[in-house]
């Protein structure tokens, strides 16, 4: 999307077209509701929450659906009955812009994803 570095989710947000826009400003607004103790950051030219210094959840406007990333094996499995018809692909959830936003599978994923987060553990390096 960015042909230019993106600073601020404000930026990104005006690049959005309006309809996006409005999507995407209930997709943070649901994130924020469930991780009030992240910060949002832009990470890879997209918006993003942080805790701790980690990425938890990223989010995207496309021409078709907005994305929610990463989603791994986890959060999938857990949440294997409502993302039930959704395009996942890799750790990417897809969803129709043409649809009404899911917030409370959107909570539950960014409440998964900072538990995750929380639980990781960095495998040690080898001396």
């Amino acid at each position: 999307m960015a042909k230019f570095q993106i600073n601020t989710v404000e930026e990104y947000f005006a690049l959005v077209p309006a309809r996006q826009r409005e999507i995407l400003e209930i997709v943070r607004a649901t994130i924020r509701e469930a991780l009030p103790e992240a910060e949002e950051v832009i990470s890879y030219d997209i918006p993003t929450f942080k805790i701790g210094g980690r990425d938890v959840i990223y989010y995207a406007g496309w021409k078709r659906h907005f994305s929610i990333y990463p989603v791994g094996d986890a959060v999938k499995k857990t949440l294997a009955a409502e993302l039930a018809g959704l395009e996942i692909s890799k750790g990417t959830i897809k969803f129709p812009l043409d649809e009404p936003v899911p917030v409370e599978l959107i909570g539950r994923i960014a409440r998964l994803r900072a538990a995750e987060e929380a639980a990781y553990k960095p495998k040690k390096k080898r001396p």
